[in-house]
């Protein structure tokens, strides 16, 4: 019986391993030879992650089921702490997930509609802002200007997401008329602040009160310096000519609403299992979050934005990039299969090792690296 994995060499250097990963059909079951030519390739993709290096976490979901589910390299390299399971990254942008759902669970709870406009909740605004709705900050279409290039560079300090809001309400002027995509982290944090107005809670305690505990996600937090501390925490390197070097923070670390969560493999299982049933969404908010609200690319294919998630032809993601940081969450839910790859470094961002892993278990061909 032919091999489901064929693959050329796998002792090559990333983003080489990629390449190697092509698919033939199917084998009806598979033998000792298909996992071992598996688990080989998967080896190669994650081989710069192990060893005394910035590591990853990775995940791989089936069914429910942890068919992968293991660290690699350090968390914590001063102190050569191993990359687990149970390691707590920075998610970055991938955040967005949980402040869209922030969101969208008040709009459930009718205490608020994503077509309010967004200065029912912050009128401070300018007039600028008069036809941006939550449903605009949501798709990323509000046009709003982002915040990184109105700090300058004398700004002194960490900006937070009320930083956001003070830094917009002195700018009475849009990128362009609400309804056009272009992707804003200034949204995000306007987002959070929203959630804060309509539910009367500090956004760390509605997402650890609304999501967090519900789903038994113990050890996931949108982290305040000086409130609770992040528990197994993966800090945040960069490569540099010396070697690694740490840059777990700079001066965006502090806004919550575009990238400010921490989390792990573990709970982010819990989070993924959240979207196959109504133990926290309705069915009309999952068809919400996970629907094509905006077109955002036609190549290298057509790709929609939902509330935050990216969607293409049976596949949704996020990815997360901030300094220190690198990550991606993707799932196919016609398959039920998920991957979850979070990493301790600034590059490179591992979408395409993520798709790759996953096609190692879908009749899928892998991507080319880019």
């Amino acid at each position: 019986m032919r091999n489901r994995f064929c693959l050329r060499s796998i002792a090559v250097a990333w983003p080489t391993a990629l390449l190697l990963l092509s698919l033939a059909m199917p084998a009806p079951a598979a033998t000792a030879a298909d996992e071992a030519a598996r688990q080989a390739a998967l080896d190669a993709l994650m081989r710069p992650y192990d060893g005394d290096v910035p590591g990853a976490s990775l995940l791989v979901l089936k069914d429910g089921r942890a068919l992968v589910r293991r660290g690699y390299g350090r968390a914590d390299l001063e102190n050569g702490i191993a990359a687990g399971a149970d390691t707590n990254y920075r998610l970055a942008s991938v955040s967005k997930q949980f402040t869209a759902a922030a969101v969208l669970l008040l709009a459930q709870d009718g205490a608020l509609s994503i077509d309010d406009p967004v200065k029912r909740w912050l009128p401070s605004l300018p007039p600028a802002a008069d036809a941006i709705t939550l449903r605009h900050l949501l798709a990323h279409t509000s046009g709003v200007l982002d915040y990184e290039d109105l700090m300058g560079a004398s700004w002194q300090g960490q900006i937070r997401d009320a930083g956001v809001l003070a830094l917009l309400e002195r700018q009475d002027r849009l990128y362009f008329p609400p309804g056009t995509y272009r992707y804003s982290n200034s949204g995000y944090a306007l987002l959070a602040l929203v959630v804060e107005r309509a539910s009367g809670m500090d956004f760390p305690a509605f997402l650890r009160t609304r999501i967090f505990a519900p789903l038994g996600m113990r050890d996931s937090l949108a982290y305040v310096a000086g409130g609770p501390d992040v528990p197994h925490r993966a800090w945040g390197y960069s490569q540099a000519a010396q070697g690694w070097e740490r840059t777990d923070q700079n001066i965006y670390s502090a806004v919550l609403g575009d990238g400010g969560i921490y989390s792990n493999i573990d709970d982010l299982a819990r989070w993924d299992a959240a979207w196959y049933d109504g133990r926290l969404f309705d069915a009309a908010t999952r068809a919400l979050a996970l629907g094509r609200q905006v077109q955002v690319a036609t190549a290298p294919e057509a790709t929609w934005y939902g509330f935050g998630w990216r969607v293409a032809e049976g596949r949704q993601w996020h990815n997360g990039e901030s300094i220190g940081f690198r990550n991606s969450l993707v799932r196919w839910p016609e398959q039920h299969l998920t991957v979850v790859l979070l990493s301790n470094r600034n590059d490179p961002t591992p979408y395409d090792t993520a798709r790759a892993i996953g096609a190692l278990f879908l009749d899928e061909v892998p991507p080319a690296p880019r």
